[in-house]
């Protein structure tokens, strides 16, 4: 699955003015192929777990090949012609293309600069290369001095390790799983993964939503996922005990985050039903709102252009991945069906506190996955804050949240997170989604 999250952008600059690269400069860009890169997550130690609560034992791997407290993924540089090339971000079967890359000269340090720009995740990379090695930081623009340390090598494929340890068990299939275990924020989860001798593939979904494309290996009774695209950086480091199906183990998202996970094997796993989470509070049958879009206009769900129509909210956040899968899947959906009287309005809580940059946002992930529909701005990326615009709601409880409006106005079905593509769970949505559409099109509502 190939994803471009950036487009229109420069893919290279050479030589247009003294900042850039001087006639003493050998590289004109760099190598092609595939990279292998290590986010070093331990340079920026956190406690585990918010509440303070202790994680199981950390695994002490007696092979120095698969380092911990480092999250690594890999990535391929193609050139399209001489002088221009792309990235490439590989997590399992998603590609992610990035093509907002300069490249220039810190003749200060008489070194050579590369900076990897993601703007609609509002992040970038930044470094300094030589021939087949960048060294720099990950940069994450809307939060307090959020920096990890970066590092990437030419040509290394392989992602945690080379070395083929036999594992002691084939962990495909599903697994039952809970996160921040003993605490008041405990929650549930299911595993799904699939693996082909030492490699791994899989994903985790929870009731919120999933951790996208993950990709790892199982080396020996061990086992290590993660996942880079810019805005998230997932790390997932497990021990297995094949005696009785179980693994336990920790899970850091970044340099913010980190808690404690176990799983049990179970085939018939399964979460909360969506549709039942989020609902009408007692006394409200009519969901309202009255928002600005990214042109500066005000816009309600009672404007004439939405009677008589079926009607998609989409709570959502430019910050949010599995916002990005949800965006995609509508896009894709009102593209493929034009003559459908079917209106979608996506409610941003945007990250940043200043009105402007919140705009700027939307606008640049707008253009980004080309919404033919209206992206308004309701509040912050918290979900009190959106429970309290949106009083008609018991609570939002994940971002996205998706409602279902018939054309009389009445709410038919609230959707709480959303499984991508990574999870077997999506093929089944859609083939659901185009039904409940099409019974709603028909003018049949499930509720009177």
């Amino acid at each position: 699955m190939k994803i471009n999250y950036i487009f229109g952008s420069i893919a290279l600059i050479l030589g247009l003015n003294s900042c850039f690269f001087s006639a003493e400069n050998p590289y004109t860009g760099l190598p092609p192929g595939k990279w292998r890169a290590v986010l070093k997550l331990d340079n920026n130690p956190i406690n585990p777990n918010p509440r303070g609560e202790p994680l199981p034992d950390k695994v002490n791997l007696k092979f120095e090949e698969v380092s911990q407290g480092e999250l690594p993924f890999t990535f391929e540089v193609i050139y399209v012609t001489a002088d221009s090339f792309y990235i490439e971000i590989i997590n399992g079967d998603e590609r992610i293309v990035v093509d907002d890359i300069k490249i220039g000269r810190d003749k200060s340090q008489a070194k050579d600069t590369i900076m990897i720009d993601f703007p609609v995740f509002d992040s970038y990379i930044k470094g300094y290369f030589l021939e087949n090695a960048i060294d720099g930081e990950w940069v994450v623009r809307n939060r307090e001095n959020y920096r990890i340390p970066f590092l990437a090598r030419h040509g290394r494929d392989y992602r945690f390790s080379n070395l083929r340890k036999d594992p002691v068990m084939d962990v495909s299939g599903r697994w039952e799983a809970t996160f921040e275990i003993g605490t008041p924020d405990e929650y549930k989860g299911i595993g799904e993964f699939k693996q082909e001798g030492n490699y791994l593939t899989g994903t985790f979904l929870t009731e919120t939503g999933d951790y996208r494309y993950l990709e790892g290996t199982v080396q020996a009774n061990k086992l290590y996922l993660s996942c880079f695209d810019g805005s998230h950086a997932y790390l997932f480091e497990g021990k297995i005990d094949p005696k009785d199906s179980s693994m336990i183990g920790s899970f850091r998202s970044g340099n913010h985050y980190q808690t404690s996970w176990e799983a049990k094997f179970n085939p018939n796993a399964k979460l909360a039903d969506a549709h039942a989470l989020t609902y009408l509070k007692p006394g409200y049958s009519k969901i309202d709102f009255s928002f600005e879009n990214t042109e500066g206009k005000m816009v309600s769900l009672n404007e004439a252009r939405y009677k008589n129509k079926v009607k998609i909210i989409q709570i959502m956040g430019t910050w949010c991945p599995n916002c990005r899968d949800e965006t995609e899947f509508l896009v894709d959906y009102l593209k493929q069906h034009p003559e459908q009287e079917i209106e979608v309005i996506a409610l941003g809580f945007e990250r940043h506190k200043e009105k402007a940059k919140a705009m700027e946002a939307l606008r640049r992930y707008r253009d980004n996955f080309k919404m033919d529909y209206e992206l308004l701005l309701a509040g912050n990326s918290n979900k009190a804050e959106a429970s309290q615009v949106l009083p008609m709601l018991n609570a939002v409880l994940a971002f996205p949240t998706m409602i279902i409006i018939d054309k009389n106005d009445r709410v038919q079905r609230i959707h709480t997170g959303f499984s991508g593509p990574a999870t077997s769970e999506h093929k089944q949505f859609k083939a659901e989604f185009n039904r409940f559409m099409l019974q709603l099109l028909s003018n049949k509502s499930v509720q009177q």
